[in-house]
């Protein structure tokens, strides 16, 4: 099964208005390297998410769309990215709030190795 990852997310919603080759995919998405989106695509397509269509040309096309279940994914990520619109501002007063909780003061470390303060 797909393990959820920011790129499975950011490749469902980059299939979402049509279909794209394997380039169009990634120069949408930009920051993603080659393996993740090979690896990604076929961890979606195992599970029946993205379809992978090979076109018998010179040089091979081969494109990639959402299945019936991958858009059901997108209607998830959309209610996903709604939730969190709703509610930014109480995320942030909670990692405001636990950073300052967790702020470390300067700690005094002896080495073990030479007994020395840093």
């Amino acid at each position: 099964m797909v393990r959820p990852s920011k790129w499975t997310l950011i490749v469902v919603t980059s299939l979402r208005e049509e279909r794209l080759r394997f380039n169009e995919l990634r120069r949408s998405i930009g920051t993603i390297s080659q393996k993740i989106l090979t690896t990604t695509l076929r961890e979606l397509e195992r599970d029946g998410f993205v379809s992978r269509t090979l076109y018998a040309t010179i040089p091979p096309r081969v494109e990639y769309e959402l299945t019936d279940l991958g858009r059901d994914l997108l209607n998830l990520a959309d209610q996903l990215e709604v939730f969190f619109r709703a509610h930014r501002a109480q995320v942030e007063e909670a990692r405001r709030r636990f950073d300052a909780a967790n702020r470390t003061s300067a700690r005094i470390v002896i080495s073990p190795l030479s007994q020395e303060i840093f």
